[in-house]
């Protein structure tokens, strides 16, 4: 068995020029990135390069996952050879670490997946990924301005303030929900499609330097022709609503929309579950 394995990084149309484009291309673990064709199908290619198994085997791989400086480097190509190339060709995102024993066996799955590869092309043709987050500012959600009150013991002094601190989380709540409603029906208006992701919590939210608790992370796929409409009606989202922000970020290439590359729809070889 070979000591490198092939590293996926996402199927793409295989438009004039890509191959020269991908050639100084440089993935994961700093190796050369190339394309790995379709034999019966010439618009369809693999984007891949070849990383030291030692890395990438299901054992080292699950350790890896562990190392945040690993995996942050790792990210940090996958995304970089994905955003040079989604920029000349439709482009569909596979998950991080998806990996093959060889280029014969990627192929394999490549053609294998023909028609569903070339069907999620045909969606994702002229389309971007945005990203939408709505966060409630921390500070008037979590407490009221205490009133004191000399008439009242100190335990239903208490007991009412925390009365008024529920309510302002309440009220900013109520808002958070407005504006989510005032983004989705953005979304309507000018998405092909919607994915809900967990709100950042802990150190995901730490890492992203969220300001705010974060109430609602979607991702809206956006036809290209639409998206300063799109933008332009989620940055009045938060218009007249207090303690609430709406952040956009993009345009990305598809992640949200994407799926993993495999034999029969599970896991890919070697790649994490």
């Amino acid at each position: 068995m070979s000591d490198l394995l092939t590293y996926a990084y996402a199927v793409v149309r295989n438009a004039e020029g890509l191959r020269e484009a991908t050639a100084p291309l440089r993935g994961v673990a700093d190796t050369p990135v190339s394309l790995v064709t379709d034999a019966d199908d010439a618009q369809l290619a693999l984007v891949v390069s070849h990383v030291p198994g030692q890395d990438f085997q299901e054992d080292a791989l699950k350790q890896h996952l562990e190392d945040l400086e690993w995996l942050e480097a790792v990210a940090r190509a996958h995304h970089g050879v994905i955003e040079v190339l989604g920029v000349r060709t439709t482009i569909l995102p596979l998950r991080l670490a998806t990996v093959y024993l060889d280029d014969n066996r990627a192929r394999e799955v490549l053609e294998a997946g023909r028609t569903m590869f070339a069907e999620r092309l045909a969606q994702l043709s002229e389309h971007v990924e945005w990203g939408v987050k709505i966060y409630v500012e921390s500070s008037a959600a979590v407490a009221a301005p205490t009133v004191p009150a000399a008439d009242l013991t100190p335990g239903r002094a208490y007991l009412r303030n925390r009365r008024q601190q529920q309510s302002v989380r309440d009220t900013v709540y109520q808002a958070a929900q407005k504006a989510a409603e005032r983004v989705e029906a953005a979304g309507r208006r000018h998405a092909s499609d919607r994915v809900r992701h967990r709100v950042q919590q802990g150190l995901l939210a730490d890492a992203a330097g969220a300001v705010g608790e974060n109430v609602v992370n979607d991702a809206y796929l956006v036809p290209l022709k639409r998206c300063d409409d799109f933008l332009a009606d989620v940055a009045h989202a938060a218009d007249g609503l207090d303690a609430v922000r709406v952040e956009a970020t993009g345009p990305w290439a598809p992640y949200s929309f994407a799926m993993p590359l495999d034999e029969s729809g599970g896991a890919a070889e070697g790649a994490p579950p």
